[in-house]
């Protein structure tokens, strides 16, 4: 009679739902027998979960949460389990893990790439001693942080003989408008800023703003409806709103609803 094996008990440290929805289906499709107990979204949170509850046999880590690094959390606990990150970040950083003896899944997630991650693990278990791999923490935080995209916090507008700055947290939407290009905030205040639309997209945060359209960069929290539109296009309503229709063209449409979906 043959017994089913014990399945391998994971914690999941993921900030964005979709991601750990995402996470879950491929733990759910793989080979390995595994039972995910918890869905963690903050630094704060894991802090709590570990020092409360009993070991989970594997964590799995974002490397960006909604409070900081989740380096963090191995500051103020001691790793009760093997460590598999998850991470946008590109090569430059995969060095760092590895030199670290670190395992680690870049996203998006591929599920033949966890599978290997997963028999990795099971194949070290045995021999595994509470995290035993050097986890040199300050070394991977630095490599992250210097190579990490840097994108503008605030920009600064000329009104007259002043010099205005806008923080980005300010802005609702920028608008090419008579070959020069509008900020508009959530308050409905208008500066001309000195960049061209193809500039800001390179220094505006992707998770943030999106390239609407040749007129419109929009940022995530000005959206407040989604329309579809005439020729499979799709009208956003924004606040302030605009004084003309913002359209996302049909062949922009699959990278929109990816973008707003993240």
């Amino acid at each position: 009679m043959t017994t089913t094996p014990k399945p391998i008990q994971v914690l999941i440290v993921e900030d964005e739902p979709h991601a750990q929805k995402e996470l879950k289906r491929l733990l759910a499709a793989s080979t390995h027998h595994t039972q995910v107990l918890h869905c963690i979204d903050s630094v704060d949170e894991a802090i709590e979960w570990i020092n409360s509850h009993p070991s989970p046999d594997l964590m799995f880590f974002d490397i960006q949460l909604s409070d900081g690094l989740s380096f963090e959390i191995l500051r103020h606990v001691t790793p009760p389990s093997p460590i598999i990150f998850t991470t946008a970040f590109d090569n430059y950083a995969i060095q760092a893990f590895k030199l670290n003896s670190i395992d680690y899944l870049l996203k998006p997630v591929k599920q033949e790439e966890l599978e290997a991650a997963l028999s990795k693990f099971v194949k070290l278990h045995g021999n595994h001693k509470k995290q035993d791999q050097v986890l040199n923490l300050d070394q991977i935080e630095k490599l992250l942080t210097i190579n990490a995209p840097k994108y503008k916090s605030r920009f600064l507008s000329r009104i007259g003989d002043q010099i205005m700055h806008i923080p980005v947290s300010d802005i609702a939407y920028f608008m090419a408008e008579d070959n020069e290009v509008l900020l508009v905030t959530h308050q409905n205040k208008k500066y001309f800023v000195a960049y061209a639309l193809d500039q800001l997209t390179d220094l505006l945060d992707p998770d943030v703003f999106f390239r609407a359209n040749r007129s419109f960069i929009v940022s995530m929290p000005s959206i407040k409806k989604i329309s579809k539109y005439f020729n499979s296009r799709l009208h956003l309503e924004v606040v302030p709103t605009t004084g003309e229709p913002l359209l996302i063209s049909r062949v922009k449409v699959p990278e929109f609803l990816n973008w707003i979906d993240k």
